[in-house]
């Protein structure tokens, strides 16, 4: 029969220690947390029918999330990257397995130093972030590019909204060309949808899509003074609610801005860039919100959108991420309890010793 002695028994338990709290803080914890989480439902009220007669609740389901900065060579710290990464790529896989997104969009700021990176360490960064948001072919991915992708605008190349900035530069001027014809396009299938199909004047040759308002995804917000108005749990800290924004740097331009509005009309702007939640309506009529950062190294409780859509609706819900305090306290109680352990250990060997001691003192006296 196998015996245990007590110097085992307590090794045991902190082996159990250990593994429990890392095992549930680096893997397990992400199950709980995403499982609460549930695709919104699109009301038949709301969304009506698709052009193809599905009902509303035949909808697309969307995950949107934004700003993850991966870390690079020039001021990643190794630890820190390889932490941040981990938290995200686990994140990522256990929202893709349990909540099955047909398309996850990613709304810019990738990456962290695209603007300084040589060519070997931006194709370490792509390789690493194809390893951590792989998916199956059932997923679709759509990624689009901001400004520490490619750097801000005075700076470098620019494409959608980090080169709305209506200063005539030749990459803005085909970006805006092509903006243009895509406001065409979609006015006209409007308006031929309206007409009973017949090609209106003015749209010889558009091409046609869903005679819906469209939503419109971009890494930066629409402009707007600050998040004084912002509030709830994923929100700017209140000290920095205040700070206003600027023009081109922090927002789009009021020009871009408007020009945007005017041309699409759009039922919805998504929105990254400034790593906290917010709810703006422009005009009183354009909703927008901002997506907060995915990834812990901007915020204590990162999240993500889960978008259900159909060409006449679209209801939304956020999914937060485990917190990271909750997981320094986990680590933190973990410590204490092998603190604990270990004094009672000590403590237990002390008392046998004397009672050895005065065992064997007795024993001579005799």
């Amino acid at each position: 029969m196998l015996k245990f002695s007590g110097s085992s028994v307590v090794a045991a338990l902190l082996i159990a220690v250990v593994f429990g709290a890392f095992f549930f803080c680096e893997y397990l914890i992400y199950f709980p947390t995403i499982l609460k989480c549930a695709w919104p439902k699109l009301s038949r009220a709301r969304g009506g029918e698709g052009t193809d007669g599905r009902p509303a609740d035949a909808a697309v389901r969307a995950m949107v999330l934004s700003d993850t900065h991966l870390l690079g060579a020039v001021g990643g710290h190794w630890f820190d990257k390889l932490r941040r990464e981990w938290q995200m790529e686990r994140a990522f896989q256990t929202a893709l397995w349990l909540l099955k997104p047909e398309i996850v969009f990613i709304l810019g700021d990738i990456f962290d130093e695209g603007k300084w990176s040589s060519q070997k360490h931006w194709e370490d960064d792509v390789r690493r972030f194809h390893r951590m948001f792989r998916h199956s072919s059932d997923t679709e991915l759509v990624v689009l590019v901001g400004n520490h992708d490619i750097g801000f605008h005075y700076d470098f190349l620019l494409v959608n909204s980090v080169a709305l900035h209506g200063d005539g530069c030749p990459i803005c001027q085909s970006v805006e060309k092509d903006l243009i014809k895509l406001s065409r396009d979609l006015n006209c299938s409007l308006q031929m949808s309206q007409s009973d199909g017949e090609e209106t004047e003015n749209c010889e040759g558009s091409q046609s899509y869903p005679p819906t308002a469209p939503i419109m995804l971009q890494h930066y917000p629409l402009y707007r003074v600050s998040d004084a108005s912002c509030a709830g749990q994923d929100a700017a800290p209140p000290e920095e609610r205040h700070l206003l924004f600027r023009e081109k740097y922090d927002v789009l331009s009021k020009e871009a801005s408007l020009r945007l509005l005017q041309w699409f009309k759009p039922r919805l702007i998504l929105s990254g860039h400034t790593h906290s939640g917010c709810e703006v309506l422009h005009d009183n009529k354009y909703p927008e919100i901002s997506v907060p950062s995915f990834s812990w190294r901007n915020r204590n409780n990162p999240s993500f959108i889960l978008a259900s859509v159909s060409p006449g609706g679209h209801s939304l819900s956020k999914c937060f991420l485990p917190e990271e305090s909750t997981v320094i306290g986990v680590y933190c109680s973990a410590g204490a309890g092998l603190l604990l352990l270990l004094l009672a250990h000590c403590l237990w060997m002390k008392r046998l010793l004397q009672l050895s001691l005065c065992l064997l003192g007795k024993h001579k006296s005799l």
